[in-house]
């Protein structure tokens, strides 16, 4: 039996310092972007941008140090501020030239970097 074509997706890990190469090459090729979402283990953040052609699933998963930046991809996918201000506001992540920059302040929050509890502000 094969597996149905909405089904199908791929992780595709990224060197932060290769990231927005990718992200340009996904646009050439007609992916829209989906989402983007964060996670920290042992450190590091985890960024996932997932991406979509044909109901199919690319995700672009990128390791970042715990004091590591990482460029916006906003310049070539606009709506991936939300995404890249919501990470900033609940872990304290820092992306490079996002085009709108809330300055952590995109979401009203109880305290700082909720997800990111060795933040101290």
């Amino acid at each position: 039996m094969s597996e149905a074509k909405h089904l199908i997706q791929q992780f595709v890990p990224v060197q932060a310092s290769g990231l927005l190469e990718k992200v340009q090459d996904m646009k050439r090729e007609g992916y829209r972007l989906g989402q983007a979402c964060a996670a920290k283990e042992k450190g590091e953040f985890h960024l996932l941008y997932s991406f979509d052609k044909d109901h199919v699933l690319t995700n672009l998963k990128v390791k970042v140090p715990e004091d590591g930046v990482i460029p916006s991809i906003t310049a070539i996918y606009w709506p991936a501020f939300i995404y890249e201000n919501e990470i900033q506001d609940l872990f304290g992540f820092t992306f490079k030239n996002l085009s709108l920059d809330y300055g952590g302040k995109f979401f009203k929050v109880a305290e700082p970097t909720p997800w990111n509890p060795k933040s101290e502000v």
